[in-house]
């Protein structure tokens, strides 16, 4: 379907940096990042876990190194991982230099913790030496003494200091391959936070409500928080944190950037709640649906609509649709490409449904790939 001009988001011009292979900031696509829950010191455990969340469609996973056993492992871990992984780093600078020698794409130092000028200036070392990137990640909640005795809590101005005293740094020592976060538990907090900050430096800015909860009163204050922002035009990367298997994180992760139409992956299924006109039963169908097209990774849109009332006109609008027939009927119209193709039996709608996406979705990448061997044949 063609992009209204009305959806198009003015996305704020900084420079693009590199975390690992993936391009981050300037044109390049946001990225979806989570972090693994597993103990870094198990790489198997770490490995797998972060399979599972590259496979569910994650660009960048962070893992925590706290100790010099996670450290220990990670030359391993990045070995045999999919995905460019940011090394997590608190309190102890030896653990960022740790990081970069054993292969991280990126080290994640918060400036409430890491330590001194001069320890944050042997990590940028490290990370020149090495071909790293840097986040500087600050947090509402493990803010600078002084910042905290200047301003008295956690707010905008306290945390966009933090944040530039560290840019300056690394500035000052000629490195420059870094992005930043100024993340909250507050969605208010956060989102001021990162207005400021994008109006203050040129460097990508990773998004993120921290601590924002369990799977659903998380995924709302995100949609809420990094809506807002990635509406506004700010932010590269993006990072649901959830108090839930980090490949939820994902899969809201995707969710919010497809209701921006800012990135597309797997199929958008636009279904209505269901009332008393509904010729078919949607909630339970949509649920059923949605776990049968999981594994669809190519972008499309498929509309589930209970009645006629709004049924084709979401039809028109999508690449393949439903819509139930009036009280009574036990079937509906298929829809293919906006145009109404051909009727299905209630009882047979999934199966018909599903055949028709993977069908979709075969002809979609079939073009695609054919596309792509005549431009590289044309160059």
């Amino acid at each position: 379907m063609s992009v209204r001009p009305w959806r198009d988001i003015d996305r704020r011009k900084c420079r693009k940096i590199m975390v690992g292979n993936v391009p981050v900031g300037g044109d390049a696509p946001i990225a979806v990042q989570s972090m693994t829950n597993t103990l870094t010191s198990d790489a198997d455990a770490t490995v797998r876990q972060i399979n599972e969340i590259a496979e569910a469609g994650a660009d960048i996973v962070r893992v925590s190194c706290p100790d010099v056993e996670s450290t220990a492992a990670l030359r391993e871990i990045v070995a045999h991982s999919p995905v460019p992984i940011v090394a997590d780093i608190h309190f102890h600078y030896k653990r960022g230099i740790e990081a970069a020698k054993a292969g991280a794409a990126c080290l994640r130092i918060n400036p409430g913790n890491i330590g001194s000028e001069a320890r944050v200036k042997e990590v940028i070392q490290a990370a020149k030496d090495h071909g790293c990137s840097m986040r500087i990640g600050v947090n509402g909640g493990s803010l600078e003494k002084h910042l905290l005795e200047k301003y008295a809590e956690p707010c905008p101005e306290a945390m966009v200091e933090s944040a530039l005293d560290h840019a300056r740094i690394l500035q000052d020592n000629d490195f420059h391959e870094f992005k930043i976060s100024v993340k909250a538990s507050d969605v208010f907090l956060t989102v001021a936070a990162y207005h400021a900050l994008a109006e203050a430096i040129d460097c990508p800015l990773h998004l993120g409500v921290t601590e924002a909860g369990g799977l659903r009163i998380g995924s709302v204050k995100s949609a809420i928080g990094l809506g807002s922002l990635l509406w506004a035009g700010i932010g590269d990367t993006i990072r649901v944190s959830l108090s839930a298997d980090p490949v939820e994180e994902i899969k809201v992760g995707f969710d919010i950037l497809k209701s921006l139409n800012l990135r597309h992956r797997g199929v958008n299924v636009i279904s209505c709640p269901s009332c008393a006109r509904q010729g078919f039963q949607v909630i339970d169908t949509v649920e059923k649906l949605e776990k049968r097209l999981a594994h669809i990774t190519t972008p499309m849109t498929l509309s589930v609509i209970g009645c006629v009332v709004n049924g084709p006109g979401e039809a028109r609008e999508t690449d393949l649709g439903f819509t139930g027939g009036g009280a009574g009927k036990n079937n509906g119209m298929i829809y293919i490409d906006g145009s109404p193709d051909h009727k299905i039996e209630n009882d047979q709608l999934i199966d018909h449904l599903v055949e028709l996406v993977e069908k979709k979705a075969a002809e979609i990448e079939a073009l695609e790939a054919s596309e792509e061997g005549v431009n590289v044949a044309a160059e």
